[in-house]
């Protein structure tokens, strides 16, 4: 009867005992952004931030791209002490970098240099994501053209992993400016000769996406990555038609014909090495 439906007695968990209460220690935890499972952060880290269970590929920072990618020692950074300043005097920004600084360990959202991958040097420069949004400012632009003048210089391949959420705001035009001339610099290095690989993780947005990401000799991404200039719901609303479920992503791209391969992570440095060992031997890959 529904008089006995209210008057029964309801069932509460047992509270939990004091030692279930004690605190994890911040940081020793991760949870998987694509299927919700915990893992200790350094079990991700060793499997290279790549779930398990689902094979989310999660973000991964500068320098454990570098460290999963060449040889080690090899590195020689680039650049490194190159700063941004505030050149529209946009309110807070200097205590906006100042803080990613401190958080990311980083001066700005890129780390270029050289390295060698089995004994193959190559120049390159890595994004990272933890440092404004990984957004392309001046003095992004400025080391990555610098980065991609000194490959020029010394004959080598170049190598760009992007992660971006676009251009900076805070820098207007002059972040616009970046496009031009991170290409330029990039048509110079093929006019020689120079071998250019651009890698697309996740997210690879904005004019980054609309200028050095998306002109590589080789044009390479992670699975699942999210790569596009406006977001999905401009679109929608300018089109005023319902976009693919998958649209924006890496698997997306290739059907379309705006990648050449989309790479594992774990495949990664076997598939960079041999496209760098086949140019160098002059297309003997024997």
């Amino acid at each position: 009867m529904l008089k006995d439906f209210f008057s029964k007695k309801k069932k509460y968990a047992p509270m939990p005992s004091k030692e279930a209460k004690q605190d994890i220690p911040a940081g020793l935890m991760q949870k998987c952004p694509g299927c919700g499972k915990i893992y200790y952060r350094k079990e991700l880290k060793r499997n290279m931030q790549v779930c398990p269970h689902c094979d989310h590929h999660s973000q991964m920072n500068a320098y454990e791209r570098i460290e999963s990618l060449f040889d080690p020692d090899s590195f020689e950074e680039w650049d490194a002490g190159m700063i941004s300043t505030n050149p529209l005097n946009f309110p807070d920004y200097e205590m906006k970098l100042e803080k990613d600084r401190k958080k990311s360990g980083l001066n700005e959202a890129v780390v270029t240099g050289k390295a060698e991958m089995e004994g193959l040097p190559t120049g390159f420069a890595i994004m990272d994501a933890r440092f404004r949004m990984g957004s392309m400012g001046s003095v992004v632009g400025e080391k990555i053209a610098n980065a991609v003048e000194e490959s020029r210089k010394q004959k080598l391949p170049f190598i760009i992993l992007t992660a971006s959420g676009g251009a900076r705001m805070q820098e207007g035009v002059l972040s616009l400016m970046q496009m031009t001339k991170t290409s330029v610099a990039i048509q110079r290095h093929h006019a020689e000769g120079g071998l250019f690989i651009s890698i697309m993780t996740h997210p690879t947005t904005g004019g980054v996406s609309a200028s050095f990401a998306s002109i590589g000799d080789y044009n390479l991404a992670e699975p699942g990555a999210l790569i596009g200039f406006a977001g999905r719901r401009i679109i929608e609303q300018t089109i005023r038609e319902k976009l693919p479920d998958d649209f924006q992503t890496s698997e997306f791209l290739l059907k379309h014909g705006q990648l050449d391969q989309v790479v594992h992570r774990h495949d990664l440095h076997k598939v960079l090495h041999t496209i760098l060992d086949i140019h160098q031997s002059g297309g003997d890959s024997s």
